[in-house]
Parts: C-alpha cells; sequence; structure tokens
C-alpha cells in the first residue's frame, strides 16, 4: 500500500493535464474505461489496476517529453483520469 501511496505522491506532470484529468474523474466507469486502457475482460483489482496504469502513464510520458509525433493527449489524460479514481478506490478499501 504504501508503494502505491509514495508512487501517487511522487507523480508530477503539467497543470493542465491534471485539471483535465480532475474534471473527468466525476465521468469515469471503471468497466468500460480499464477494458480499453489496460484490454482487461474484467476489472482487476485496484491495487492490479494501479500497477498497469501506472506503467501505461509512464510510458506516454516519457513520449511525452521525447516530442514524439506519436504522443496522445487525449490518451494521457484518459489514462491520468483512471490514475485518479482508482487510487480513490483503492484508498477507500484499504481505509475499510
Amino acid at each position: 500500500m504504501s508503494e502505491i501511496a509514495t508512487l501517487l505522491a511522487n507523480l508530477r506532470r503539467p497543470r493542465l493535464l491534471i485539471r483535465a484529468a480532475r474534471h473527468g474523474v466525476q465521468d469515469y466507469q471503471r468497466e468500460r474505461d480499464l477494458r480499453r486502457l489496460i484490454k482487461a475482460n474484467a476489472p482487476p483489482s485496484p491495487e492490479s489496476a494501479l500497477v498497469k496504469l501506472f506503467s501505461a502513464e509512464e510510458q506516454l510520458e516519457e513520449t511525452r517529453r521525447a516530442g514524439d509525433a506519436g504522443y496522445s493527449i487525449a490518451r494521457h489524460v484518459e489514462l491520468l483520469i483512471a490514475l485518479m479514481a482508482e487510487a480513490r478506490l483503492f484508498q477507500s478499501r484499504a481505509q475499510a
């Protein structure tokens, strides 16, 4: 649990990306979005989903920083939305 909390605390991204993701969290639908973002048939546990989402987001962040033409800001925001929503779910389950 502390490893995931540390990763979340150390996540530094441009303010505009974070603000866009915060606006999208309310529309997040776990089953629909995780299936598409991490190619899962059924939603995994929040911890497992977070690990996969962190990996995908980190790869996309590297693409963004490199200025690669394959970078998709829409996908990046979608991954950040999922990260935020899954982190909230993970933390609520950890406190219960």
